[in-house]
């Protein structure tokens, strides 16, 4: 039951989120037909590299202590996360965050893409 949940945020997460390019580790985003929002300022972003690694804004993070990482200073549940996987992360380890994530209490959670180019540019 939990996997239709975390089924149900990432699906949901994909057709909300958009770029947010200013933001956490250098990845390169999977595109999509969505449209550029602004993130509210206590934002946190966890970036996911083409090998499966962790970044929280700059820090490199193991994956078991990602949600120590992100209480440090006070419980920030109630604040967005935004995740930035690489597009060739092994889908697996974005699932896998976007699980813990959630399991640990994170509700607003969005999976951030990169924005489509249209049929003949760049």
């Amino acid at each position: 039951m939990a996997a239709v949940g975390v089924t149900l945020v990432l699906a949901l997460a994909a057709l909300i989120a958009a770029p947010m390019l200013t933001v956490g580790a250098p990845v390169e985003l999977p595109r999509t037909e969505t449209g550029d929002f602004a993130a509210p300022d206590e934002t946190v972003t966890v970036s996911i590299d083409r090998n499966g690694g962790l970044r929280v804004g700059q820090v490199e993070v193991a994956s078991d202590g990602l949600v120590e990482h992100l209480t440090l200073g006070g419980d920030a549940r109630d604040n967005p996360v935004h995740v930035r996987a690489h597009a060739e992360a092994p889908y697996q380890a974005v699932a896998r965050t976007m699980a813990q994530l959630s399991a640990a209490g994170f509700t607003e959670l969005a999976l951030i893409t990169d924005t489509a180019v249209a049929d003949g540019e760049g």
